[in-house]
């Protein structure tokens, strides 16, 4: 006697060994003795043998139609020995009642099980919308492959457009779409961006990193919504002062300017003028929630999104001819250029020039202020920026650290062209020295403000945000500790309020302290520490993609030039800083070399989309090292945005 049985959810047959009442020893089919129960016995039989069985009823049940057993199936529950009599119109055989089990196993849908070998057939409702969810998936499967087949040939499928951005930038796997994309990338062995610009589908590999940047950060778009203009208070005093701004040419946002006046018999009072935006912006107004929503200025090569409307800048940027709200810092300043006093006020200031490097930085430099004064051409503001250089020198000194990293270069981006079209657009790099003597000035009078007015608001105990450093690491915070890099015991950004919120928070409470208001923000508040937490991690993201922006351009000046061969100095292990570009570049094919050496890099592969450079080591132009060279990373010094 053998039986047909199931046992971990799969069909098996065996000659019976011994039959107790409750188990069964068997031999199954492939040789191995087992023990079952009686209850998973499905059917006891004669023939044919059990290794003939289940072959011979796949091959019958392959025959038997779902929707047509569906049809001769009673309306309540059944066992399958009684549905193959009526099926096959006599006492079934073996074979055919194994074949039936088979059909309605296989056939959930229009079958439900009930216990062991017994089943009900699917209500009709039930199973027309079964039905209707695998033509569903059916035809979705066909759509997937269709898809798949026209990306293959490098053709857009039409319904791509619609979803490019979700499909390049945040893919939902259990769409269609998405599937159909990365089973064509896998056949042609390129990544979604890559496949996608085959078919025509980006603009340019620019537009594809700039529209990841604004998913993620700018979801509703860049512009701004219709806000009223902020009005400065009547009746500030007047400043008797010609105060002058120093920026590069591309600056809109003018934040600080500068003043200074002789005192006979005592020096100069030298005057840091900063814009006031704190005045006509009051927290919780509509330009607040789009300060505070944006948090900072995103900088990028050819292009920008201010953190305040054009409109609000206008009103309170320190343009030249104009007079502006600001808060003052003043410092008395003794000929051995020695701060004796200082004093804060908010008032109007009269903005005489805005200066710009490209102006001013050819007579007044390194070189020319080497020969002495008299080697400094005459020009306007010439002895206010000689007198505030010899202070910036002194204030340096006294902190002990430098205002900048010394081998360490700046880079201006000039794109020609329209962005829309990035391919066609001219790209030009410039360098500079960072700590010319126009960037120690700018940056030296910075930190005496910042340091200063934050020293104000910690002993007034008012809240307010700081940037410290301590054991090497730059944080926000809301204790006044030390910048080490700074070499001062406390620094609170707020010399930038028209492009950075912590800037214009830290402003609001200056202007409450001196004025003798309450301060908007309390000490451990949750908005101010809800500020700071949100500033830090959006300023962080805005940095990176400004770099990543940067890459693009300087991959474009390559390419563009038909650069074929650079020279490099190497930074550390296989690091090397590509010449007169922002890029530091990982060479595995160089040897073993000392940091500050310097090598001949083969261009070889340049990908837009993905960012990477692809250089070959081809020669080693120097054997002396000079670490000193190698100090181009920002956590070895100060990063300009700590100063500026």
């Amino acid at each position: 006697m053998h039986v047909l049985f199931e046992e971990d959810g799969a069909f098996k047959t065996g000659t019976i060994l011994t039959d107790n009442d409750a188990s069964l020893q068997v031999e199954t089919a492939s040789g191995k003795r087992a023990k079952i129960k009686s209850a998973n016995v499905l059917l006891r039989y004669q023939e044919p043998a059990p290794g003939e069985l289940l072959n011979k009823a796949e091959a019958l049940a392959a025959g038997i139609e779902a929707e047509f057993l569906w049809e001769c199936a009673t309306d309540g529950e059944f066992a399958f020995c009684d549905l193959a009599d009526d099926y096959f119109g006599h006492a079934s055989t073996p074979v055919e009642a194994a074949a039936l089990l088979l059909a309605l196993h296989s056939a959930p849908i229009h079958f439900h099980r009930k216990g062991k070998g017994r089943f009900r057939k699917a209500p009709p409702d039930i199973l027309a919308a079964a039905l209707a969810g695998l033509e569903k998936k059916r035809q979705q499967a066909l759509a997937i492959e269709r898809m798949a087949d026209e990306l293959r040939a490098f053709a857009l499928p039409p319904e791509f457009p619609p979803l490019l951005d979700q499909l390049l930038y945040k893919p939902d796997r259990n769409r269609p779409e998405t599937k159909a994309l990365e089973a064509a990338c896998a056949d042609a062995g390129l990544t979604a961006p890559q496949l996608l610009e085959k078919c025509g589908a980006l603009r340019s590999a620019h537009d594809f990193h700039f529209r990841r940047f604004l998913l993620e950060h700018f979801p509703r778009g860049t512009a701004f919504p219709e806000t009223a203009l902020p009005t400065p208070p009547d009746g500030l005093p007047r400043a008797a002062v010609a105060a002058f701004s120093i920026d590069d040419a591309a600056t809109t946002e003018i934040d600080d300017a500068f003043s200074l006046q002789e005192l006979p018999g005592v020096g100069w009072r030298v005057g840091i003028h900063i814009a006031a935006p704190g005045l006509g912006i009051a927290p919780g107004c509509p330009l607040d929630t789009i300060a505070r929503e944006r948090l900072s200025t995103v900088y990028m090569p050819g292009n920008k999104i201010t953190m305040l409307p054009d409109v609000a800048v206008e009103r309170f940027t320190l343009a030249a001819g104009r007079d502006c709200p600001a808060v003052s810092l003043y410092l008395t300043v003794s000929p051995e250029f020695e701060i004796g006093a200082h004093e804060s006020c908010v008032e109007i200031v009269p903005i005489v020039a805005n200066l710009r490097h490209h102006d001013v930085e050819p007579l007044f430099n390194a070189q020319t202020i080497a020969a002495g004064f008299a080697g400094v051409p005459d020009f306007p503001f010439r002895a206010e920026l000689l007198t505030l250089w010899q202070l910036a020198n002194a204030c340096e000194g006294r902190r002990g650290k430098p205002s900048a990293v010394q081998g360490v270069n700046d880079y201006n981006f000039a794109i020609d062209g329209d962005l829309a079209d990035p391919e066609q657009c001219r790209v030009e790099i410039s360098e500079r020295q960072r700590g010319s003597p126009l960037d120690k000035l700018v940056s030296e009078l910075m930190i005496v403000a910042n340091s200063t007015w934050g020293g104000l608001l910690a002993e007034k105990g008012i809240a307010a945000i700081y940037r410290a450093q301590t054991a090497g690491k730059v944080r926000m915070t809301t204790s006044p500790l030390p910048h080490e890099g700074l070499g001062v015991p406390q620094y609170a950004w707020s010399s930038s309020p028209l492009r950075r919120y912590v800037d214009l928070l830290n402003q609001w409470q200056l202007i409450a302290c001196l004025n003798g208001d309450t301060p908007h923000f309390k000490a451990k508040s949750d908005a101010l520490f809800a500020a700071m937490r949100d500033f830090d991690l959006t300023y962080a993201a805005y940095a990176e993609f400004q770099r990543g922006m940067e890459r693009y351009w300087c991959l474009r000046w390559l390419r563009q030039n038909g650069v074929e061969s650079i020279d490099a100095t190497i930074r550390r292990e296989n690091l090397a800083k590509l010449d007169h570009l922002p890029l530091v570049q990982r060479i595995p094919s160089a040897p073993e070399l000392k940091p500050g050496q310097r090598i001949r890099l083969k261009v070889e592969t340049i990908d837009f989309l993905t960012l990477e450079l692809a250089c070959r080591y081809v020669e080693t132009l120097s054997n002396d090292g000079d670490a000193a060279l190698a100090a181009d990373e920002p956590e070895q010094g100060v990063a300009p945005e700590e100063i500026d």
